[in-house]
């Protein structure tokens, strides 16, 4: 019976063959390398640099005008705060005045009942003194009476609950009576008159 032979490589041949599979590998992987950096500098060629240039500009222009519109923005926004609070400075105490209105009027009434005795006037003069006291508080705070008696009628300062005839003394369209004072807050109308005005 034959033995069978068995041959084994040497190792120096094991190493070359090893050797050449890690050296193909390495120039496939530089190869592939070589290739992407190649289709990079082909697609970098394929667009335009004064393309760029422009849209980069215009990417530019763009966010300068988002800007100038948002600085616009918080501009008007400071403005219209700075007016509110003006507002809110000039027309301080408007609620409370309008509260007030009303006791000015009952005391102008309790001062338009006649007086017989002499403790029905000490109590008058006590009544005229508060009432003095809180025309001047008023005035103070820049609560002023309406001109009402004898001016010519104006909607946005006097209310109109009654007509009468026009007559020589009362020409169309002048208040002939107050019925009720009316107020202004500064330049605002606090409460208007409420007139009878001629027609």
């Amino acid at each position: 019976m034959a033995k069978k032979s068995t041959r084994t490589m040497p190792k120096d041949s094991q190493a070359s063959t090893t050797d050449s599979a890690a050296t193909s590998t390495a120039s496939e992987a530089t190869q592939a390398t070589t290739s992407a950096a190649d289709d990079q500098a082909e697609q970098a060629k394929a667009v335009d640099p004064t393309q760029q240039i422009t849209d980069l500009k215009a990417q530019l222009d763009a966010k300068d005008d988002q800007l100038l519109r948002a600085q616009a923005e918080i501009v008007n926004m400071q403005n219209r705060n700075k007016k509110e609070q003006a507002a809110l400075l000039k027309y301080d105490g408007q609620a409370l005045a309008k509260d007030v209105l009303p006791v000015l009027d009952n005391l102008e009434r309790a001062l338009a009942t006649p007086a017989d005795d002499e403790a029905a006037q000490q109590l008058k003069k006590g009544v005229e003194m508060v009432y003095g006291h809180l025309q001047d508080a008023l005035k103070k705070h820049g609560v002023t009476e309406v001109a009402a008696a004898g001016e010519k009628f104006d909607p946005n300062i006097h209310q109109a609950v009654q007509t009468v005839p026009v007559d020589d003394d009362h020409p169309a369209d002048t208040v002939v009576q107050v019925l009720q004072r009316g107020y202004l807050l500064k330049d605002r109308t606090l409460r208007p008159a409420m007139v009878v005005v001629a027609q």
